[in-house]
């Protein structure tokens, strides 16, 4: 598979990843073995980042959308993140009430679709 493919499996920035890494192809055996056992470089990016955004997202508790809203269109450190949570800036407090409101919406439909099969 791709290296962009591979690094959204693993969780992890692809721009941050080794050079091999990006240029190569990372065979399923090969992917497994990395999830199984990741080398160093890969517990240092899970660890401290940078994240890719829908990691950053998930952190903050907020979507992808709001990410870009907010003007976070770069990867992140987890140093980074940790410092936006501490601020909890205004945007930060907006962004996790709307997806909390989107989830609980998603939710609501979810389960009227499962009602409605059950009649």
């Amino acid at each position: 598979m791709k290296p962009a493919t591979a690094a959204k499996k693993l969780g992890v920035y692809l721009e941050a990843t080794p050079e091999e890494f990006q240029a190569g192809v990372v065979s399923r055996d090969e992917l497994n073995e990395l999830q199984a056992n990741p080398p160093e470089w890969l517990r240092d990016l899970r660890r401290n980042g940078p994240h890719p955004k829908q990691l950053i997202a998930q952190k903050l508790g907020i979507s992808s959308s709001g990410l870009v809203r907010a003007g976070l269109t770069d990867a992140l450190t987890t140093d980074q993140i940790n410092a936006i949570k501490d601020e909890n800036p205004d945007w930060l407090v907006k962004e996790r009430a709307t997806f909390k409101e989107f989830k609980a919406e998603e939710a609501r439909l979810a389960e009227k679709a499962r009602t409605e099969e059950d009649d």
